[in-house]
């Protein structure tokens, strides 16, 4: 008789496994779901002396998350460093945290804010000002990314920086100057986003130490959504090998708390055939073991073939020498059979790049070789057949969901209903799978791409997509487990809860499948399990919490905030500390201490929304008029 490790019963377990789509109870024995179904008979059959028995208390149970495009190895070394407002529901709320990190933020160090948020998420639909974040931080650098289109500096920002009237804009950047010719603080992508990032890269970095708690934070973070693999897709300015030493000691360590399969990604244009060709020699394809495990290439193959997806600009005309380039490196990774990956935006991008492919096919078949395309906004009918008929796979991510009002002002409300068309993908057969683009594009939280792919809505509510080309829950939940596992060639380990399957799980704080359309974008997880290994517990399994660590440094944004809005942790914190003062000191100390530290939250009575912000600004009420029911800084009743 085999016991497990685990049983986990009385549950409401969606499986994503046709031959078994619900259960009650689970067992786990050396890392493995062994058996799925009723609670008697797992137990019965399973339970054992040493066995850990777990009530899931009647919750919502899916497989682990599996975002299949995200860029966590960089996204992990400056998790520490940086101010997210992910989430945040309002300006005021965002400049407010702007405000108290800027107090907090020791020199020579920056304020960062660097993607996963959107204009019309804020309550007062807008960006910060330049005055604003100038008024706010006259002495510390800030640095303010909004997805890959522009990013606001102030002055301390632009000296740090040593831009002047004389720095001239990279080609396809552009930096604004005043009637003196000196720089304002805003740079742009038009469109190439190169300005954005490098000017972000001259800013100091964490030491080691610091970068290896900043990517064990990040993964808690991931877990705390229900995250248990992602594939990263590289970066700019993330070098191999150097920039993988910590996740690489952290697996060594075994300190992972997520499964991750890496792809390398070019850094040198004019030399990426030199890179590939090195690292085909050096680096055998999936390297690695479950947790860590090497992916192929891209997302950048070749410089010249990127197409970037700012939609406040045209589309870019790729170079014409980007087919001769592509195909070159296209050869030698099929050669040495590498899965590749390549960044493509837009159906005339995606045309020129099947080109290439089929003509490498032709001379090497590419012969069941995973290749992905990544985004593919604009792909049409035609070229979706052609990706099947070459048996590549598509990767989408909820870019559309942050920047979605751009594209409908750019492209047109019957153009943004199939951007991307997914359902169009899953008909013609073509591997589809979910996930962010986080961190400096889209939010690194699922539930807010199922939200966007079922109800079809933007962060900031606008409607994208209709019945037609909405998404059913159960289909964007596949996409984000058994979809994504097809992305890092890991369909017959992971993605569903079936026997001999990785148990990689996650329980559900809401049901995803009976909540409100609202409600999933703030779904978390209660407890998170890699392996078998429980590595993420709040809630009702608060008591089979991993041990926390200190974050570090002192100074970072992650110890006060800790994340998507509002972060892990952070309001029962915010209120034990209030609970302190209260028995300390006098009411009026209270305010202060409240108004200091906690955000977003009123004191004093409120008649109109019972401080539900987030449910009223999405609601009926009158909430237009920002200088009356939200004022100026805020809603109205709150307390300064």
């Amino acid at each position: 008789m085999r016991y497990a490790d685990t049983i986990l019963y009385n549950g409401k377990i969606h499986t994503v496994d046709p031959d078994l789509p619900a259960a009650t109870a689970v067992a786990i024995a050396d890392g493995k779901f062994i058996a799925i179904g009723d609670d008697a008979a797992i137990i019965n059959q399973y339970a054992g002396d040493e066995t850990q028995v777990i009530d899931l208390k009647q919750k919502r149970v899916v497989p682990g998350i599996n975002d299949s495009h995200t860029h966590l190895i960089r996204g992990g070394l400056n998790y520490n460093l940086e101010l997210r407002w992910d989430g945040v529901p309002s300006l005021a709320d965002a400049l407010r945290m702007l405000k108290e990190q800027v107090d907090r933020t020791p020199s020579p160090q920056w304020v960062r804010v660097v993607g996963g948020w959107s204009e019309f998420q804020f309550a007062e639909r807008r960006m910060p000002t330049l005055d604003e974040i100038n008024t706010i931080a006259p002495d510390t650098p800030v640095f303010i990314l909004h997805l890959y289109d522009r990013a606001l500096m102030n002055r301390a920002a632009l000296r740090a920086v040593g831009y002047t009237k004389d720095t001239p804009a990279p080609p396809g950047g552009h930096i604004e100057r005043d009637s003196n010719g000196e720089p304002t603080g805003l740079i742009i992508a038009t469109p190439n986003a190169m300005i954005l990032y490098s000017t972000l890269a001259k800013g100091p970095k964490l030491s080691y130490e610091h970068q290896v708690n900043s990517t064990r934070h990040f993964m808690h973070e991931l877990n705390r959504f229900g995250i248990t693999s992602v594939i990263d897709a590289g970066g700019g300015f993330q070098n191999f090998p150097d920039d993988y030493k910590v996740v690489n000691d952290l697996h060594e360590a075994g300190q992972l708390t997520l499964r991750i399969a890496y792809n390398l990604f070019t850094q040198r244009p004019k030399q990426e055939f030199e890179d590939f060709d090195n690292w085909t020699k050096t680096v055998k394809v999936h390297q690695g073991d479950d947790m860590y495990r090497h992916n192929g290439a891209g997302e950048m193959l070749v410089f010249s073939a990127a197409d970037f997806e700012d939609f406040l600009q045209p589309r870019p005309d790729l170079h014409e020498n980007m087919e001769a380039e592509l195909e070159r490196v296209v050869r030698l990774l099929v050669e040495n059979r590498w899965p590749f990956r390549l960044h493509a935006t837009y159906n005339e991008s995606i045309g020129r790049f099947l080109n290439v492919f089929e003509k490498v096919n032709r001379d090497i078949p590419f012969d069941g070789l995973h290749w992905i395309f990544d985004h593919a906004e604009t792909i049409d009918e035609r070229n979706i057949e052609r990706v099947k008929a070459l048996g590549g796979g598509i990767a989408i991510q909820s870019r559309m969901a942050y920047q979605g009002e751009y594209f409908t002002e750019r492209y047109g409300t019957e153009a943004a209903l199939n951007t991307p068309p997914v359902k169009k993908m899953i008909a013609e057969g073509v591997p589809v799978g979910g996930g962010s683009d986080a961190t400096r594009v889209s939010s690194y939280n699922p539930w807010v791409s199922m939200y966007w792919l079922t109800a079809g809505k933007t962060v900031g509510g606008l409607q994208l997509y209709n019945e037609q080309t909405r998404l059913s829950r159960e289909t964007a939940l596949e996409l984000y487990t058994k979809g994504s596992a097809w992305f890092s060639s890991e369909q017959q380990k992971k993605g569903m809860i079936k026997a001999d399957m990785l148990a990689d799980l996650t329980v559900l704080d809401k049901d995803y499948f009976h909540v409100t359309d609202e409600e999933i974008k703030s779904i978390e997880a209660e407890l998170t399990i890699v392996g078998g290994k429980i590595v993420y517990a709040k809630g009702d399994f608060s008591t089979f919490a991993p041990p926390t660590i200190p974050i570090l440094p002192d100074w970072s944004p992650s110890k006060i905030y800790n994340g998507y809005y509002p972060g892990s942790g952070f309001l029962a914190d915010a209120q034990s500390r209030q609970a302190k003062a209260v028995a300390q000191k006098h009411n009026s100390a209270l305010q202060q201490l409240q108004v200091a530290n906690a955000i977003h939250q009123c004191i004093g009575s409120c008649h109109v929304h019972g401080h539900d912000h987030n449910s009223a600004r999405m609601s009926n009420v009158p909430v237009n008029n920002y200088t009356t029911f939200w004022g100026a800084l805020g809603c109205s009743c709150f307390a300064f």
